[in-house]
């Protein structure tokens, strides 16, 4: 389980974390150029995830490319001819890529974007985990690294998560569920499946409470409350909708509600604001700012996206995603079934 090492480790990933600085109007248009002229020279296309800035996201559709959830960018960027993927969103998305696609190169704007639950999950100590609980099918999280996803039988996504679970709790099997622990209690909690958890979590949504979001419906009765299923059982209980980001975005369309409490990280609002513009979108109470709130419902990772991290990847070839070809043969197994597990 985590460990204080794991804990630790993270803790110097979030020190190292620098977010990308403000542009001024006049240097975002000329770089924003100059990563389409790349992109054109390079035949690369960017796929990048909700979480990302909104310069990022706009960008990216703007070129050809992709915004959407971890098992929307990992479909897209396996069926797009591009030769380079630029993946802007943290590394296990990258490593996803390369596996499914290892005759492409993958670049990113920046390896060291990283993610608590693969920190906190590492390899050898998952691999301990498992051999602990042999009679287990093990199905983990798509936040993991290569290592991680090659020693399981199943890879899922918040999308699949419930539906793949549900789907081995039928035929009888037993669940190993790893690394985010909230997901995997929800999880255990819908569908009454045998599960052993791993002890991970989203330094994001674990911060979110569900005091502040009853507080916050309080002055605003009418909004319905959208929650990413990493968070804690308290605040899934609160919630109206429960959902991967691509199925919240789903849900602030069909819902008649004109205001939102949005419990997942405030890149989203970027695409919920798009297709939706007569409707307001609040974030959902951390734990606040300053020392007791790592994260304030923004990855510090994923904002180490930028366009001048971009650009140099692209220029210079740098923060090329590798993957072993031993990793890429195994993982790719649980993947597959991923990618092949029925949407509906």
């Amino acid at each position: 389980m985590t460990s204080v090492y794991e804990q630790l480790l993270v803790r110097e990933h979030l020190a190292k974390a620098t977010p990308a600085g403000t542009l001024s109007e006049a240097d975002e248009t000329r770089f924003k150029e100059r990563v389409k002229e790349l992109l054109d020279e390079q035949n690369a296309v960017i796929v990048a995830h909700y979480y990302t800035s909104p310069v990022i996201q706009a960008l990216a559709e703007e070129t050809g490319g992709f915004v959407g959830d971890s098992l929307e960018m990992a479909r897209f960027g396996a069926r797009h001819p591009a030769k380079t993927l630029v993946v802007a969103g943290v590394r296990f998305m990258g490593e996803t890529a390369k596996i499914l696609s290892p005759e492409k190169r993958v670049l990113m704007p920046t390896l060291e974007a990283t993610c608590s639950l693969d920190l906190g999950c590492l390899a050898d100590e998952f691999g301990a985990f498992c051999d602990q609980h042999p009679e287990h099918t093990v199905v983990v999280y798509a936040n993991t690294s290569a290592a991680v996803k090659a020693r399981a039988d199943w890879v899922v996504t918040s999308s699949i998560a419930l539906k793949v679970v549900q789907h081995l709790h039928d035929q009888g099997q037993k669940i190993l569920w790893a690394p985010d622990k909230h997901l995997g209690d929800y999880i255990n909690r819908s569908t009454g499946a045998d599960m052993v958890l791993w002890d991970g979590a989203c330094i994001v949504h674990e911060e979110f409470k569900a005091k502040g979001i009853l507080d916050l419906q309080k002055i605003h009765p009418t909004a319905a409350v959208l929650v990413h299923p990493e968070s804690p059982a308290s605040v899934v209980e609160v919630a109206d909708v429960v959902g991967s980001t691509s199925q919240l975005l789903k849900a602030a369309g069909e819902l008649p509600n004109e205001t939102f409490i949005v419990a997942t990280d405030r890149g989203i609002f970027y695409k919920m604001q798009q297709e939706n513009p007569d409707k307001r979108f609040l974030e959902a109470p951390t734990a606040g700012d300053g020392a007791t709130c790592r994260s304030c419902a923004h990855c510090p990772w994923m904002a180490m996206n930028s366009l001048e991290r971009m650009i140099a990847s692209l220029e210079t070839g740098s923060d090329e995603i590798q993957v072993p070809p031993e990793l890429i043969k195994k993982a790719l197994v649980p993947l597959t079934r991923m990618l092949e597990f029925p949407k509906d």
